[in-house]
């Protein structure tokens, strides 16, 4: 279908091309019948059609040889002119369509060298062979119209052509900035999956460990860790609901409520929960606590909580010391386990090659932060973050 339409578009402007020509060759001819009734004729009237036709003709490569059109009609026309001929309007008709041609399709320097040539050849041309005429500035008028013509039809051409090119950008930048927020949405929303189902599971799993260990022997303390398995369970759950509730529409009428996002006032939670499943946690506050944004609390606990479940999953014994240092711009949070066995390489070495730390990294820096993780030299496992406190403190002082 489109080549039948590029076919149909060339044979249209050919026979626009091939019309032109035609009734340029007629005004030529009308030219040359109302010659003044004083001028001399010339010899014989062929030379001066076979001439006018061919500068008509010349003009059919116009939009593919503007410069060969143009040189040809207009040495056409000086022939035509040493022949006897006058200068007029209507034989100058395939040298200003040749002109109008060449700016509209060339460049300002093709133009002006090929142009005012051809200008300047056609009035000498006149003047040499009637030197008592005294009419070439009217002429000169009429050759230099289609340049101004052309040059403006390819100044707006230009135009037009650049607000196409600059609405596909505008248009290519959408889609590609659309890409992008799409795949840091479903990055974000792996994140909080993984984090929610990752430390909600060890825990699950070492609680059910401990109660079938305890069933026999120690039934009472086996209720207890069943009673605290429904709890984690239960929290996992709600984390599910809330983090899967944003993939919903806003229209779904059967969306459940969305529970606000975590933070680090459910530490206490978050400790109780790893303290369940047999993990010593203390915590030391250094500095003033102040209120956090959103994104920063939300990134603070759930690094503190990957942070646990990897103790949970890999040291040995179960120890961790969480220290918060709310610092005047920052705040620094350092989760500490100094056991002897680390975490493996494959899960949480200092190369971040793990989900857990790839995620816990990507999190620090969507909210301006840096993390660190790693073996300590005396020994265990150390995760470092610091999160900017700028914004919060200057929305807590009253100001923007």
């Amino acid at each position: 279908m489109i080549t039948s339409l590029t076919r149909g578009t060339k044979h249209g402007r050919r026979a626009i091309d091939v019309l032109t020509a035609l009734v340029l060759w007629l005004c030529v001819e009308l030219g040359d019948m109302l010659r003044p009734q004083d001028g001399t004729p010339p010899t014989a009237e062929w030379p001066a059609d076979v001439l006018a036709a061919l500068s008509c003709l010349a003009l059919l490569a116009s939009r593919r040889h503007p410069r060969a059109a143009l040189v040809g009609a207009a040495a056409s026309t000086v022939a035509t002119l040493v022949l006897g001929d006058d200068l007029t309007p209507l034989l100058l008709g395939p040298v200003m369509a040749g002109l109008y041609r060449l700016a509209a399709q060339t460049d300002s320097r093709t133009t002006h060298a090929y142009g005012f040539t051809t200008v300047a050849a056609l009035i000498c041309t006149s003047v040499i062979t009637d030197p008592d005429g005294l009419h070439a500035a009217g002429p000169l008028l009429w050759l230099l119209l289609p340049l101004a013509w052309g040059n403006a039809a390819r100044l707006q051409g230009a135009y037009l052509e650049a607000v196409r090119a600059r609405a596909e950008h505008a248009e290519r930048t959408r889609e590609e900035e659309a890409r992008h927020r799409v795949v840091e949405e479903r990055m974000r929303i792996a994140r909080e999956l993984h984090d929610v189902v990752a430390h909600h599971m060890v825990l699950a799993n070492l609680q059910a460990r401990a109660a079938e260990r305890y069933a026999h022997t120690r039934p009472e303390e086996s209720g207890k860790v069943l009673a605290e398995l429904t709890g984690t369970t239960a929290s996992a759950l709600r984390e599910l609901r809330a983090t899967v509730g944003v993939l919903r529409r806003d229209g779904d009428s059967d969306s459940a409520p969305l529970e606000p996002a975590p933070g680090l006032h459910r530490l206490p939670e978050l400790i109780a929960a790893c303290e369940s499943a047999g993990t010593d946690v203390t915590v030391t506050t250094e500095g003033e606590p102040r209120p956090l944004s959103p994104g920063v609390d939300l990134t603070a606990f759930r690094i503190v909580q990957e942070a646990l479940t990897n103790v949970i999953k890999h040291a040995v014994p179960k120890a961790a010391h969480i220290r918060l240092d709310y610092a005047h711009a920052c705040l620094r949070i350092t989760v500490t386990n100094e056991a002897a066995a680390t975490v493996p390489v494959t899960a949480g070495s200092s190369s971040g090659s793990g989900f857990g730390l790839i995620g816990m990294r990507e999190r620090a820096h969507s909210v301006g932060g840096e993390l660190r993780a790693g073996p300590r030299a005396a020994g265990g496992f150390e995760v470092t973050t610091a999160l900017p406190l700028h914004l919060v403190a200057s929305a807590a002082d009253g100001t923007v």
